[in-house]
């Protein structure tokens, strides 16, 4: 999708996290270097997680071999997730020489479609609100992922656990994927796979809690944001394709097949403590279950086939209810 032309007013700094995903990083850069061939103002931050694998030596490598000397790699000594890479890139974009008005979080299994860097800086060029924008996502197959979300509630976590097409009718208003429509419009929160950021709003201070090692942690960002006085946007016109779950494998299409790593239910505990105290999180628990058992009970009696990962049911019970007072 072809968005306008790119303002000059309004560069972008792309940072992209790797962990054991350089080939893909590659890709990734390549897509940008075709946006930047196109007239886009835009650069990009590698940050390579300590991957002992190569990928930093690989991208490295087609850096330097492509003439890309838009594109700097970031060695992190160790792999402290997501986010704490998120800000290793974001104070890199930050001490550059002030260019950027933006810093866009792209993940390594991601392309940018043409057009797409032009869209998303016409966009906050033109939305001076919007502290966060989100792309459109397309999925490996060109399918399209029009969505984005609402802040997560007990009601959202009852929903999303029953997955029972009634209950969701019902309790539309309150579910956290929310589908998007053709126009730009403000969202509680957007996926991280493609998340630009204001510069005035990093300014400002705010930076990824490093305590989440993957997942919330945008969802928690977001908040902050918005406690702030920002405001987060969907924009479709700005359109990425993501291979998802390459790095972790909680996402991808084969994820049911694997159990669901600790860290997600770690993140989750986090961020319900963090942001709603004990005694929601708590709560947010026993709707998740509740629901999850009344799923459960309907495959039953359709004899239907396994839907979730492995171990689902005790690896959430173990991570939250008997996980004490951390976050």
């Amino acid at each position: 999708m072809t968005g306008p032309g790119p303002l000059p007013g309004f560069p972008i700094d792309a940072v992209i996290v790797n962990y054991r995903t350089g080939p893909l990083v590659v890709e990734c850069l390549e897509s940008l270097a075709a946006e930047r061939d196109g007239g886009a103002k835009l650069r990009a931050i590698v940050v390579d997680n300590d991957s002992l694998d190569g990928s930093a030596d690989l991208v490295q490598s087609a850096i330097d071999r492509n003439g890309w000397d838009w594109a700097t790699l970031l060695r992190a000594p160790t792999n402290g997730g997501f986010g704490t890479g998120c800000n290793l890139g974001i104070a890199h974009a930050l001490r550059q020489d002030g260019e950027a008005r933006a810093i866009w979080l792209l993940n390594p299994d991601t392309r940018a479609m043409p057009g797409a860097v032009s869209a998303l800086a016409s966009f906050m060029e033109a939305t001076p609100a919007a502290g966060i924008a989100g792309t459109a996502l397309l999925l490996a197959d060109g399918s399209p992922w029009p969505y984005a979300f609402r802040f997560p509630t007990v009601l959202g976590e009852f929903e999303r656990a029953l997955r029972w097409g009634l209950a969701s009718r019902l309790l539309a208003r309150h579910a956290t994927l929310r589908a998007m429509d053709a126009d730009c419009a403000p969202a509680d929160w957007v996926s991280g796979a493609s998340m630009a950021i204001r510069r005035e709003l990093l300014e400002q201070g705010l930076r990824f809690d490093e305590g989440y090692f993957l997942y919330y942690e945008e969802t928690d960002f977001c908040r902050a944001a918005r406690q702030m006085g920002w405001e987060s946007w969907y924009v479709p016109q700005s359109v990425i394709l993501h291979i998802a779950g390459q790095s972790t494998g909680v996402t991808s299409a084969d994820a049911n097949s694997r159990r669901v790593p600790g860290y997600w239910f770690d993140s989750r505990r986090r961020y319900f403590r963090k942001n709603h105290g004990p005694t929601y999180a708590l709560a947010a628990d026993v709707a998740w279950v509740s629901g999850h058992l009344v799923h459960l009970f309907k495959q039953a009696l359709r004899r239907a086939p396994r839907q979730d990962p492995p171990r689902l049911l005790g690896d959430f019970v173990r991570h939250g209810f008997f996980a004490g007072g951390r976050h």
